[in-house]
C-alpha cells in the first residue's frame, strides 16, 4: 500500500466501491469542490469517473416504460387521470393506458410530450419482455 493520499485503484469489489464513496464523500462534505486544476480536484475527477463506471456495469439504469412515466409525472403535477383526457381520449382509453392494456399512438404520445413534458423516446421506446 502506498500513503499516496491520490492514489486510485480499480474498483472491483463492492468493499473497493464502498471505500471510493467514502472518499469522493468527503469531497461533497468540504465547503466546495475542489479546484480542477489541483492535484485534488484531478483525484476527485478521477475517483468519480471510477465511481461512474462501476456503476454503469453493476447498477444500470433501467429507463422507466411509457406508463411508468406518465404515472411519475401525474404524482409529480398532482393530476388525475381525468386531466390526461386532452392528452389520450374518453376516460375509459385513459385507464386502459395506464393499466397497460391499449398502446399509446403517436397522436397520443405527441400531446403527452408536448403538455407533460416527458421525453417521446421514452414514450415510444419498446419495452422488454417482462417490463
Amino acid at each position: 500500500m502506498t500513503d499516496d493520499p491520490f492514489a486510485l485503484h480499480p474498483i472491483r469489489t463492492e468493499a473497493d466501491y464502498e471505500a471510493a464513496l467514502s472518499q469522493a464523500e468527503a469531497y461533497f462534505d468540504a465547503a466546495q469542490e475542489p479546484d480542477t486544476d489541483s492535484p485534488e480536484g484531478a483525484h476527485f475527477e478521477a475517483l468519480i469517473t471510477l465511481i461512474e463506471a462501476y456503476e454503469r456495469k453493476h447498477y444500470p439504469m433501467v429507463p422507466p416504460t411509457a406508463v411508468e412515466a406518465i404515472k411519475f409525472r401525474m404524482d409529480q403535477q398532482g393530476l388525475s387521470p381525468r386531466d390526461l383526457q386532452p392528452m389520450i381520449g374518453g376516460l375509459n382509453r385513459v385507464y386502459e393506458v395506464l393499466a397497460g392494456r391499449r398502446p399509446l399512438t403517436m397522436a397520443m404520445v405527441r400531446r403527452l410530450h408536448d403538455q407533460l413534458g416527458i421525453a417521446a423516446e421514452t414514450l415510444i421506446r419498446k419495452q422488454q419482455a417482462g417490463a
